[in-house]
């Protein structure tokens, strides 16, 4: 299934993107001023990000690649994504209530290609104060499988059980740490994967510099023209050469076991009720100013001994077809 999947991705995607990039050369030759660049609309909708993505792996064979990237990140209050959360889900999700924001990569001539999306949810200003970032949502989607995954996670630093068959190279047993600011001038995003037997054996790291501001459909689609295929492409060249490094190629885990993600969401919260999550929990809440806040997720607590666990939010839906 997964090869027919990958074959009609491959021919579906080259027609269409070729016709959808004609229509944009010509949208573009009737355009009568050429979209912007650098624009200081502080009103903007969408903010521009440049950049590069490293990944290091160091077992069981080294191995380390980077390329430069493209991320727009977009005000979901004034630009609805389809296909995405609409910025009143994320805020009921995250129990916030000010701007939401989407780290995403935008479809371009008629493919998508996001192995990663954070949607940055923050919490209304109080007069003369800045907006808190209280919540981050991750909106992970494998390649080729057509799945997807979205949970909640503490901006600052977090510990998720790896809950998605993101690569045929790792198996279903690491923890994802993650690390993700508020995006401004500058933005950046850690991932650490932790296993019980290979230690801390790879990272995935984006860094990224804000390059301008737009609401132009127009420029947003000359400037992530081809960067959703050249991410896809990325990821396949790179699994090419992990395979002649005599990598093990696993299975997906639905093919063993039909209750790993069950299984998944078991291992976050014994992630959760360790001492250790607890209390860099409350030092997040601390620093949030979210301490007594806890309790408005009212259908996501367990409990455990004397102190309670929120359980983390996490919902498995099929992907859409890249080219769809």
């Amino acid at each position: 299934m997964e090869a027919l999947y990958l074959v009609a991705s491959l021919a579906t995607t080259l027609l269409t993107s070729t016709f959808l990039s004609l229509l944009l050369l010509l949208r573009l030759l009737l355009t009568r001023r050429p979209p912007l660049a650098g624009g200081g609309d502080g009103g903007a909708a969408v903010r521009l990000y440049e950049g590069r993505v490293r990944h290091s792996r160091r077992r069981p064979a080294a191995h380390a690649f980077e390329y430069p990237v493209r991320y727009a990140l977009v005000d979901l209050d004034r630009l609805p994504l389809p296909g995405h959360l609409s910025p009143d889900d994320a805020r009921r999700v995250a129990s916030t209530s000010g701007p939401v924001h989407l780290l995403t990569i935008p479809k371009s001539v008629g493919y998508e290609q996001n192995p990663l999306s954070i949607y940055y949810c923050y919490d209304s200003a109080e007069q003369g104060e800045d907006e808190k970032l209280k919540m981050c949502i991750a909106e992970v989607t494998n390649t080729p499988w057509g799945e997807r995954v979205m949970f909640t996670f503490q901006p600052g630093s977090d510990l998720v059980a790896k809950p998605l068959h993101v690569s045929p190279f790792m198996d279903m047993l690491g923890n994802w740490s993650i690390r993700a600011e508020s995006p401004g001038d500058s933005l950046y995003v850690v991932i650490l994967v932790q296993h019980p037997t290979l230690g801390n054996y790879f990272t995935a790291a984006l860094h990224a510099k804000l390059v301008e501001k737009t609401s132009s459909s127009l420029r947003l689609a000359t400037f992530f023209w081809l960067m959703p295929h050249k991410v896809a492409a990325g990821i396949y060249w790179e699994a090419i050469r992990l395979w002649l490094k005599n990598v093990k190629f696993l299975d997906h885990p639905r093919y063993l076991n039909l209750n790993y993600r069950d299984e998944a969401q078991k291992r976050d919260l014994e992630i959760r009720s360790s001492c250790s999550f607890l209390q860099k929990q409350k030092l997040n809440d601390q620093r949030t100013g979210r301490a007594d806040e806890t309790a408005e997720i009212t259908d996501h607590h367990d409990h455990n001994g004397e102190e309670s666990v929120v359980k983390r939010w996490c919902v498995w839906t099929d992907a859409q077809w890249p080219w769809s």
